[in-house]
């Protein structure tokens, strides 16, 4: 009898597969917002320091960049090992962790980086 896709005591679900998924996905979203805080930086280079905030900002972007970069990194490591190999599981969950809290590290300074962002309107008066 299957009950809520559970067979037994053995689940369908393919961890490895889920992971591989899971990591790819989150390394598409990383691609995009590389390519908003690349196109922020022009902006704000562009801008020049006519911003009160421009260094502030040059500093934000240009770290939400880099550690987008070294996520990157560690999404492709992750996506090209095999998670049920139990020799590595422990090191590959840390990993993923790890990763896990850089991404929500972007998150906060990409927070920051719109809350403080050159508004247009405002840098021509």
């Amino acid at each position: 009898m299957e009950l809520n896709g559970i067979q037994g005591n053995k689940s369908r679900i393919n961890t490895n597969s889920y992971a591989t998924k899971k990591t790819v996905s989150q390394g598409l979203f990383d691609v995009a917002l590389l390519t908003a805080n690349a196109s922020q930086l022009k902006h704000t280079l562009t801008l020049g320091d006519e911003s009160k905030f421009y260094l502030l900002m040059i500093i934000l972007i240009t770290a939400s960049i880099m550690l987008q970069v070294l996520v990157g990194i560690l999404f492709i490591y992750l996506g090209y090992h095999n998670i049920d190999n139990k020799q590595q599981q422990k090191r590959l969950n840390n990993l993923n962790n790890i990763t896990t809290i850089l991404v929500f590290i972007i998150t906060v300074i990409n927070v920051f980086i719109s809350g403080f962002g050159i508004n247009i309107n405002q840098s021509n008066m």
